[in-house]
């Protein structure tokens, strides 16, 4: 069983960090991610209870432990203890479990009798109790998670991140965290709601947090950030993404020469500028396209394409699919 202390890898938001050179670059990637709760769930568990969550591709998990304790478990066995307070973010929406202890017998989460509080919101009572002790008190939604022009950094983020209401490491949670264990004992008129949108929140910064100290991972676009010779040029390309740059521009924004910019490019991100800069249009596109529901149009217009036509043979050559094929599928 781990131990969730050993697991916190949150900035200290009150020191210096490397990455405070690239802060504008933060900010404009951040600005790319999408989260949306589509299903939140208020869980009385009285023990013994196992509650079972699917895998869900594209989307992320966040639980938090209002009152009580349980064990988080993965497929692979691992297995983490949490208590009241602690909040814990699943971003690649990997199957788990939420049990009272390892051997409770596990139902799935979709097949308990639910009440509804609200368009996202519902109740769900695990079990009887005549024992506060023996209940736990959580609340636990599912959200769409897209990356956007963070897609990079997302292959590097760990499959579960954890947080302390109790610790020091991530102080601009805490009283989030506060208000949340509040509403969820509570249970006052438009808790559900109210839960629903810090619950948003919560995950939103628990990702910047992640971003911000990059887990000590120096690699791809992390090592990018840290590099201001870098991060001046993606800086440029995330904020204007339809102008048609070349490499003596974006060399010229870092005060290198044309050869030195490509090639430290092509060294640290794994990929020549210009073809850089054609994914990120594509994962913009992808996402104005799905999520935002943006003509193509238009999408062609803000990416600085000639024709809907060009930018359908583009997207098409990236992708695999055409524009409007892509938007069918995800919806």
């Amino acid at each position: 069983m781990h131990s969730l202390e050993l697991l916190i890898e949150t900035p200290n938001m009150s020191s210096t960090d490397p990455f405070s050179m690239s802060s504008d670059l933060i900010t404009e990637l951040l600005r790319s991610m999408r989260l949306r709760g589509v299903q939140y769930r208020r869980i009385h568990a009285a023990a013994p209870y196992g509650l079972g969550f699917s895998d869900k591709s594209g989307h992320a998990y966040f639980h938090f432990v209002a009152a009580g304790s349980a064990v988080l478990r993965f497929e692979d066995g691992s297995m983490y203890e949490l208590s009241a307070g602690n909040a814990v973010f699943i971003a690649h929406g990997a199957a788990h479990q939420l049990l009272s202890q390892a051997g409770a017998e596990v139902q799935d989460i979709d097949s308990a009798v639910a009440a509804p509080l609200g368009d996202t919101v519902c109740a769900v009572q695990v079990g009887q109790s005549t024992d506060p002790g023996d209940s736990a008190l959580l609340f636990s939604g599912c959200m769409e998670f897209e990356l956007g022009t963070l897609q990079g950094l997302g292959r590097l983020m760990p499959g579960v991140m954890l947080i302390d209401a109790g610790g020091q490491r991530y102080p601009g949670l805490m009283p989030i965290l506060a208000s949340m264990e509040r509403e969820v004992s509570a249970a006052r008129i438009g808790f559900a709601g109210i839960l629903a949108r810090l619950a948003d929140v919560v995950a939103a910064m628990i990702v910047r947090g992640w971003v911000e100290c990059a887990c000590g991972n120096a690699s791809g676009l992390v090592a990018a950030l840290r590099d201001p010779r870098l991060a001046k040029a993606l800086l440029a390309l995330h904020q204007q993404p339809g102008r048609d740059w070349t490499v003596a521009e974006l060399a010229a924004l870092c005060n290198t020469s044309r050869s030195v910019f490509a090639e430290r490019f092509q060294t640290t991100l794994g990929t020549p500028p210009l073809r850089y800069t054609t994914e990120l249009r594509m994962r913009l596109a992808s996402q104005w396209l799905t999520l935002e529901r943006m003509p193509i149009e238009e999408v062609a217009q803000r990416l600085g394409y000639t024709s809907q036509a060009a930018f359908s043979r583009a997207f098409k050559r990236m992708t695999g699919d055409s524009p409007g094929a892509s938007r069918r599928q995800r919806s």
